[in-house]
């Protein structure tokens, strides 16, 4: 029988290493591609933005980093839930899968209502604790107000998305992933620019525009989230082949469910909010080179973006294919599976590296209209593209160690590299190499994470035990 879902890996004993990685890239090539779309339309929506100017770039990169906090601590409450469902999968245990699915969606949208209204409390407070020069503040303030309103609906389709990639689902979840990008960029056309006319094949067409600048990119991004959240919902509840929310059950909260969500989320939240909290500080110290700097950093940023969108694909992947071999009790699959998963990341975040680096000077053109921008952030991207290879292997692994409810380690871990490792050397090189400093400090310590990641995964303990 030829072995083409996960559903007919856990039936079979023999499955060859081909056969592994053929799976692997099955499963992971939708969510590659959705996050090259989602990232080719970051570019256009950071070029939109960039054609206002310097200032216009670096109000949104200024929060930007707090953003990826906020978006980061989603992650691991929505995670919580669907490593659960993952694992309940593999084990055949869909209707109890379904009830800690209701579970998932009562605590998101509760907990995303919260974070909003805490985030709206200190918006116009952001900026200033993060540096910025007073010709941005009011456009960051903005922006960031707007999109904390938006959380309660990243959350819901984070769970969303996560529960149908925990079912074996990749390409519901990619493509939705995808229009979310598209939608994005075609209300940043109508909100950002005011009305204008253009010429397309001798017509002249009248575009509308509300003319909003930064506030209109703002309020795209957030209707955006609100839409595709929506939608995710729909499908997940009514077209899944695993499990609904249309048949009968309960939507009570129960005890285990919800301290097992607590034990797999908890630290997974507290590693986004660390590693994003370093983000954060890290354009705290970069804030302090200018207006510039602040811009180059923050493209710089994007076009990496494209290096490390095959490691987020195949992590995603490894998250749903360990959680069912864990519940099914395949401990064999579990480790070699995570393996494969582990060096196709390394190999092909490598391979993009490569093509990064070769490609950052016509990059960096499409993302801003500052040579003097575009200069400054082709030279510090190229010097942290050598360690894509390993940041690989630190984002593959910890997808792999997600599936298994292995949460509190890899936290523990990324809190000693960011902050021990890429902060303290900011701090030292940055006053002395600039721009420059910090992302040298960057790229030795996504070397030193990935070795202690790879080091993790070959001792195998995270294999221990299911959280189900």
């Amino acid at each position: 029988m030829k072995i083409n879902s996960l559903e007919s890996v856990l039936t079979h004993r023999d499955v060859s290493r081909a056969e592994k990685i053929r799976l692997v890239l099955s499963l992971s090539l939708p969510a590659i591609l959705a996050q090259l779309t989602t990232i080719l339309m970051q570019y256009i929506d950071a070029g939109m933005v960039g054609s206002l100017g310097a200032e216009a770039t670096a109000s949104i990169g200024l929060v930007s980093s707090t953003t990826w906090l906020i978006g980061g601590s989603c992650i691991g409450i929505s995670a919580g839930f669907y490593v659960q469902i993952a694992q309940l999968i593999g084990a055949r245990r869909d209707r109890e899968a379904e009830h800690v699915l209701r579970q998932g969606i009562k605590a998101v949208v509760l907990i995303g209502i919260l974070i909003s209204a805490v985030c709206l409390l200190i918006s116009d407070h952001v900026p200033r604790w993060l540096g910025g020069t007073e010709a941005i503040l009011e456009d960051a303030s903005a922006y960031f107000r707007i999109y904390t309103l938006a959380v309660p609906f990243v959350l819901l389709r984070q769970l969303s998305n996560g529960t149908m990639q925990s079912t074996g689902d990749m390409k519901t979840p990619s493509i939705l992933s995808a229009i979310v990008c598209f939608l994005d960029v075609v209300l940043n056309m109508l909100m950002i620019f005011p009305t204008r006319t253009a010429s397309v094949f001798g017509l002249r067409i009248v575009i509308p525009g509300a003319g909003l600048k930064v506030v209109g990119a703002a309020l795209a991004t957030s209707l955006s989230e609100v839409i595709i959240s929506l939608v995710a919902l729909y499908l997940l509840g009514a077209r899944n082949k695993r499990i609904s929310l249309t048949a009968k059950g309960s939507w009570k909260w129960r005890g285990r469910n919800i301290w097992t969500a607590a034990k797999i989320g908890i630290p997974l939240s507290f590693d986004q909010i660390f590693m994003c909290s370093a983000y954060v500080a890290g354009t705290k110290i970069v804030a302090g080179l200018g207006t510039v700097a602040i811009a180059a950093n923050s493209l710089a940023i994007t076009a990496e973006s494209l290096c490390y969108m095959p490691g987020y694909g195949i992590g995603a992947a490894a998250t749903a294919i360990i959680g069912q071999t864990i519940g099914a009790g395949r401990r064999d699959l579990t480790q070699s599976f995570s393996r494969v998963s582990v060096y196709l990341g390394m190999v092909l975040m490598g391979l993009t590296g490569v093509v990064m680096y070769i490609c950052a000077p016509i990059v960096f053109s499409l993302l801003t209209s500052s040579e003097e921008v575009a200069a400054l952030g082709t030279q510090v991207l190229r010097l942290e593209l050598a360690a894509e290879p390993l940041y690989g292997a630190s984002i593959c692994c910890a997808g792999v160690f997600r599936g298994a409810g292995d949460t509190l380690k890899p936290s523990v871990m990324n809190l000693v590299s960011m902050w021990c490792v890429r902060i303290s050397m900011a701090l030292f090189l940055v006053p002395r190499m600039g721009l420059r400093g910090y992302w040298m400090a960057m790229a030795i310590e996504l070397c030193f994470r990935g070795l202690i990641f790879l080091a993790r995964m070959y001792r195998g303990d995270w294999m221990k035990k299911a959280m189900v």
